[in-house]
């Protein structure tokens, strides 16, 4: 949907020509979110800037839909681009709903149809419209005015959007869930995005493909997790930095690690057959106890099967935290650590046992990649010359 070829910038300067973004040249596909990543002054933000012309390229192309933008009227190219900025700009002598209908109004929607559609994107980012609408920028916070911006951006319903450090001046709470709604929506919405950032983890979380640069150049251009795990130099293993095995947790679902063979007691079995089961699922010093409708409902440890005579449902402790199945391994592992244990139940949506991830199914997903790529590499090396 969006295609960059040989896209370059050179700025002329007192000290001489300084290129800014040197022959970039990459495809996002429809409906997918790309971040542009690297240090300051790297290229990033002028690449991005130059697809709806605030940047004029000094040579190459931009092509939207297969469509080369040239000789596009630059006002007609913007209107069609939704664009979102770290500083939000947004008019502040008008209202929010003035702000998010500029670009409808500009093209000629009827004045029912704009309204509707400032309703339906208030509802989409969460905000009541009738507390809100009639207000003005000076009245929300930064969080609140950061969404608007996003809905300005969507108000026309744009195929294409280009978001500049949108959440960067946002505090962590905030942005982390503005993040998560902008994904919510965007799942729905399949937009093709081209996103700045400068944040490693935000990339991570926001992108389908993520494009790092450096010195104006585009160094690599991969999968979130094709990234993390084979960074093309040294220069993107520094940037990513040394946990980057810890960051692919964040990429990884429980329903991709979870095993659903788990051993469970019903509150009327007795400790005995706790103390089999126990013994049966070697892994664990308890067993879980389920209710009737198969939610966890306790734990029998070991110790009490082994030293005392009864049922289960007399001599069980509190339930574990649970995992769910579209959590995130880094979600799990924290709760792992916080709980001290190294395993945990898996429910599904209902709130049903459907089986258990460890820490040891957690660390072999992870290092999987990496083995497969070291083989790889060795099979490369150990072929003879001139075979492909």
């Amino acid at each position: 949907m969006i295609r960059l070829d040989n896209l370059t910038k050179v700025f002329d300067t007192p000290k001489g020509a300084v290129v800014a973004a040197d022959h970039i040249s990459m495809d996002v596909p429809e409906g997918e979110i790309c971040i542009l990543l690297g240090p300051s002054g790297c290229g990033k933000t002028t690449t991005l800037k130059m697809i709806n012309r605030i940047v004029r390229p000094t040579s190459g192309k931009v092509f939207l839909d297969d469509q080369d933008t040239t000789g596009m009227d630059t006002q007609d190219l913007r209107r069609n681009i939704g664009y979102v900025i770290q500083q939000i700009g947004l008019f502040p002598n008008m209202t929010i709903e003035e702000n998010i209908t500029v670009v409808p109004r500009l093209l000629g929607w009827d004045k029912a149809a704009y309204k509707q559609r400032a309703r339906e994107l208030m509802d989409m980012i969460a905000m009541d419209a009738e507390a809100f609408l009639k207000r003005y920028p000076s009245e929300l916070s930064g969080g609140q005015q950061q969404r608007i911006g996003v809905a300005r951006a969507l108000a026309a319903d744009p195929p294409v959007m280009l978001m500049d450090e949108p959440f960067g001046a946002i505090d962590p709470i905030n942005r982390a869930v503005i993040q998560d709604e902008f994904l919510k929506m965007q799942a729905e919405l399949k937009k093709t995005i081209m996103f700045v950032s400068h944040d490693i983890d935000e990339a991570i979380k926001m992108g389908d493909r993520i494009a790092v640069f450096r010195e104006g150049r585009l160094v690599q251009y991969s999968a979130p997790d094709d990234l993390l795990s084979a960074p093309k130099n040294a220069f993107i293993e520094s940037f990513l930095g040394e946990d980057r095995a810890l960051k692919r947790l964040n990429l990884v679902k429980v329903r991709e690690v979870f095993s659903d063979d788990l051993g469970t007691v019903r509150p009327d079995d007795t400790l005995e057959t706790a103390l089999s089961r126990i013994d049966d699922f070697g892994y664990q010093n308890a067993i879980l106890m389920i209710n009737d409708r198969n939610e966890p409902a306790g734990m029998v440890t070991r110790a009490v099967a082994r030293t005392t005579r009864g049922y289960c449902r007399d001599h069980f402790q509190a339930a574990p935290p649970v995992a769910r199945l579209d959590d995130d391994l880094r979600k799990v592992a924290s709760q792992m650590f916080a709980n001290d244990t190294t395993w945990m139940p898996c429910v599904d949506d209902d709130g049903r046992v459907c089986g258990h991830i460890t820490q040891r199914a957690m660390t072999h997903h992870l290092g999987s990649r990496y083995r497969s790529r070291s083989e790889e590499s060795a099979a490369l090396r150990s072929q003879p010359a001139g075979k492909e």
